[in-house]
Order: C-alpha cells, then sequence, then structure tokens
C-alpha cells in the first residue's frame, strides 16, 4: 500500500536518521531508490553547471550512494556536451549505485592522471560516522589541491551530519556544498560550516519529518495597527547596571526593532527613552521592583552592563520577580542560579555564548554533554525558557524540544557590543509577539540582515542603526 508523503518542507534540518527515513518515506509512496538518486543527482547536476560553466569536471565518486549521485552528476553534465571525468575511489557498493554507474557514458580515469577545473566530492557526503584516513584522504587531498574550484555533494567527506564535527586531517574548502533533500544539521554548525562559501539545496520531494529542527527564514513583520500606540506596541524595561552603555545600545536596538516605548531603568536613577530615543532624566525616587510593577511592561531587559556584584544580583532576581515575559544577557547569565527561574511561568529568553552557555549548565547542574544542540535543549528544558546559543553557529532551542538553525550570519558580527543589539532585539520582539520562540527567531534573523546591510568594518552602534533596514527589509 502507498503512502501519501507529507507535504514538503524545503527549511527543515534534518538528522542523518531522519533523513534516511524521509527517503524509505518517499519510497513506500512509490517512488524507487533510483529515481530519487536521479533527481538529486540531476538537481545537483544543475549548480556544477553553474559554477563550471564549461571549464572541465572532476567528480571524485566513493562506494555508497554518494557516489550514485557523483554517477548522475557525471553523466547530465555529459548529456550536455560538458568534459566530464570520473574518478571512482571504491567500486560501487549499492545496487543503486551500480545501476548509476551502469548508466555513465563518460570518460572514467585514475586519481593520479585527473586534471580539470572543478573538483565535485562524491566520495562519502552525508551520513559518515568514521573518521576518513589513508589511501582516500590524501586521494581527496589531492584531487582538492589539483583543481581551482570545488564543490561538495551533501557534505563534504569528512564532515559528521549530525554535530558538524570533523573526521578528516585539514579538510579542503570548498566554494559550494549542495544539500541533497533537506538541510543537515552540520550545514549551520561549527566547525563544518566554515568549510564552504555558499550552500545551496536540491530538494526530491522529502515531506515534513515528525520533531524535525528547522532553519530561521525571514520573518514577516506588520506595520502597526491604524489606533497603534507606544504602549499598545510594546513597553519595554531595561534593567541597567553599573556600564550604562550596554543598556543604552541594547535600548536602541529595541527601540527600532519594534517596540513602542523603551525605558532604561538605570541603578542610581531612571532614565525614559522613547522610541525615537530622546532621553529624559528623573530623580531616582522610585525603587526597582517599584519601577517594574507597571502592569504596561511587554518585556524586560537584563543583563548588559549590568555588572556581576551583589547590587547587581538584586537587580536580575527583581527584574525575574517582577513576572513580565524576559530576557536574560550577558552578566544576568553570569548571575543566574535554577532557583531563580524555578516556577516561574511567564516566557523567558536566555541568550548565552559559549562561555556563558558553559556557566549556565554548571550552575544549574547539567552535564556538558553532547553537541551544541544537545546542551542548548537541555538547558531551555532546566530553565524552561527559550535558548539563543549563540555564535558563529548560532541555533535556538526550546523547552518543549523545537530547535531552529540561524544561517550563516556575517563574520564582522564578531565586534563588542554586538550581543547587546540581539538583547534589544529579542526584548522588542518577545514585547510585540509574546511569544518567546517566534520572537528569538525574528530577532536572530533581524540581527544577521542588519549585518548584512551594514556592510563591513560596522561597530555595535552602527548595527543597531542598520535595524532599521533589517526591519524594513521583513515588512
Amino acid at each position: 500500500m502507498h503512502h501519501q508523503p507529507h507535504p514538503i518542507a524545503p527549511d527543515q534540518v534534518l538528522t542523518a536518521a531522519q533523513m534516511l527515513h524521509g527517503e524509505h518515506r518517499l519510497m513506500d509512496a512509490g517512488t524507487d531508490v533510483h529515481a530519487l538518486m536521479q533527481r538529486a543527482g540531476r538537481g545537483a547536476a544543475e549548480w556544477v553547471w553553474r559554477v563550471a560553466s564549461g571549464a572541465p569536471v572532476t567528480v571524485l565518486c566513493g562506494p555508497g550512494n554518494n557516489g550514485g549521485d557523483g554517477y548522475v552528476i557525471a553523466q547530465a553534465l555529459h548529456d550536455r556536451g560538458f568534459p566530464v571525468q570520473i574518478v571512482a575511489a571504491l567500486p560501487p557498493a549499492t545496487y543503486a549505485t551500480r545501476r548509476a554507474a551502469a548508466l555513465y557514458r563518460g570518460a572514467i580515469v585514475d586519481a593520479a592522471e585527473a586534471r580539470g577545473a572543478v573538483l565535485v566530492d562524491c566520495l562519502f557526503g552525508s551520513g559518515l560516522n568514521r573518521e576518513v584516513t589513508g589511501m582516500l584522504r590524501d586521494m581527496l587531498h589531492d584531487l582538492a589541491a589539483r583543481h581551482g574550484k570545488r564543490i561538495a555533494i551533501d557534505l563534504p567527506s569528512g564532515v559528521a551530519t549530525d554535530s558538524g564535527a570533523l573526521l578528516i586531517d585539514a579538510l579542503p574548502h570548498y566554494d559550494l556544498c549542495i544539500a541533497l533533500g533537506a538541510w543537515k544539521p552540520a550545514h549551520f554548525l561549527m566547525p563544518a560550516m566554515q568549510h564552504w562559501r555558499a550552500a545551496r539545496l536540491v530538494d526530491i520531494g522529502c515531506g515534513q519529518e515528525p520533531g524535525a529542527a528547522h532553519l530561521i527564514g525571514r520573518p514577516t513583520i506588520h506595520a502597526p495597527a491604524a489606533d497603534a500606540h507606544k504602549y499598545t506596541r510594546g513597553l519595554i524595561a531595561v534593567v541597567g547596571g553599573a556600564m550604562e552603555g550596554a543598556a543604552m545600545l541594547a535600548s536602541r536596538s529595541a527601540a527600532l526593532g519594534g517596540a513602542g516605548y523603551v525605558k532604561m531603568l538605570a541603578q542610581d536613577s531612571v532614565f525614559s527613552a522613547s522610541a525615537d530615543l530622546v532621553v529624559m532624566r528623573s530623580p531616582g525616587m522610585m525603587t526597582l521592583p517599584q519601577a517594574l510593577s507597571d502592569d504596561r511592561i511587554a518585556a524586560v531587559l537584563c543583563g548588559p552592563g549590568l555588572g556581576r556584584d551583589h547590587q547587581a544580583r538584586e537587580r536580575m532576581e527583581a527584574a525575574l520577580e517582577s513576572g513580565h515575559p524576559a530576557v536574560m544577557d550577558a552578566d544576568a547569565l553570569v548571575l543566574l542560579r535554577l532557583a531563580n527561574v524555578a516556577g516561574r511561568t511567564a516566557p523567558l529568553v536566555l541568550t548565552p555564548h559559549e562561555g556563558e552557555l558553559a556557566r549556565l549548565e554548571q550552575a544549574f547542574g547539567l552535564p556538558e554533554e553532547g553537541g551544541k544542540q544537545a546542551r542548548a535543549l537541555a538547558l531551555a528544558k532546566a530553565a524552561n525558557a527559550v535558548v539563543i546559543a549563540k555564535g558563529p553557529d548560532t541555533l535556538v532551542a526550546s523547552p518543549d524540544g523545537a530547535l531552529a538553525y540561524a544561517p550563516r550570519a556575517s563574520s564582522w558580527l564578531s565586534v563588542a557590543g554586538t550581543g547587546d543589539v540581539l538583547a534589544g532585539l529579542v526584548a522588542a520582539r518577545l514585547a510585540v509577539t509574546g511569544d518567546a520562540f517566534r520572537a528569538a527567531q525574528q530577532a536572530v534573523w533581524l540581527h544577521k540582515e542588519a549585518a548584512r546591510q551594514a556592510g563591513a568594518g560596522f561597530t555595535a552602534a552602527m548595527l543597531a542603526e542598520s535595524v532599521r533596514d533589517a526591519m524594513g527589509a521583513a515588512l
């Protein structure tokens, strides 16, 4: 009996096991493995054709189905009259690969003889769980050195699909990585993702896999309603501390990220900043808990510039005890303990980088085990919070087990203060949407887009100003 696959989901990110399950579901629905291989290989060949632009192509084929994809790619190029040759690292070892090899009508050469402009790596691809060593490693290195451009099919040979770990010494750098069927976690995880310049996806008809992670895409952000005012658009309280600059930077980002009113509660006095950040000072007659008791507050941000002393801890605790939806960033993450979040029901977002993630794991009694995804999900569950695990490979984890990967962002974000800009964006989107997981994803995308709009060599203040352009791109 044939079963209809679920609707196609091009933004899903599948583990090796989930991808295998998705392929089996397609076959159960009536598509055989040969047809899937043809679909994947010919789709990849379109991208190889664009990159090669008529230059000679060498396809390195392994024994498994990734090698079979290589035979299909080579035949598709051969059909177009491209100069193409195959290096068969090992004989075909699966039925589908043997069939694809039998249909290939072009040249097959020894590795030592192969010369060309573009190398297509179909040695192993995804699903690899052992190191690439010896003759196969040397063959890949030698061929990569003799070709000016390199393309990886599904994943470079020597990358662990689910973790992004490297299983080969000195993995070559690729101009393009072509994912087949679905994105894999390694496409968005370090250290793997730094080894290619661009990535593209070839759809083979995989349906939505239950429990699959997804790729963060451009959000749809709507203009304020016709009858909106500053409070209905979202009042944000930014709990500042010893270093006002970081809190002001986060406040600026929050204001430009869609909030209607941003109020900065500094350590010694209360600053209120409207959406255009005309700053006013007023005497600090009000305690922080009193200032946070305003029912109109839609979200609280605490951490940027907070400090780490006893007074900073009290301010963080006041922010959490206010009961408002909250974002904990920077210094607040160093001070945070499990008791601070126990029993909280309001939405909470934590934004740790790698060092802060490790500190939180220690504070919450969590083992530092597994990859970045497993660690972020464990913290999310323990804290009952959405976790934005920041870095060049940013991901968002929800306490219910949902996971979202961020596309690669500009490396120019590696400058002081950009985390404060992200924190302000998270607070703004949380105030507007009321949904922590959705807000976190929107903020991560806007942060990436603001960096793209800012160009090269920007400061955090310049990035914050680019938030306005990023918002425009999402309207």
